[in-house]
């Protein structure tokens, strides 16, 4: 059970990484537009994260 939960957080944490990374990229007039879109992809990945450890800590109250 620690080792999915484990994983599941190195996988958000890769996955964010890896969408700044490529958010980052790119002319300089899309770099301007992005950053608004980079700040609410962040935001989406920030409440996501949040409902998975409030349900994974359910799961684990319930089990």
């Amino acid at each position: 059970m620690k080792i999915l939960m484990i994983l599941i957080v190195i996988i958000g944490i890769i996955s964010l990484i890896g969408t700044l990374l490529i958010a980052g990229k790119g002319d300089s007039n899309y770099s301007s537009a992005t950053k608004k879109n980079t700040t609410n992809l962040t935001l989406i990945y920030v409440v996501i994260i949040l409902l998975s450890v409030i349900a994974l800590a359910i799961y684990i109250i319930r089990w």
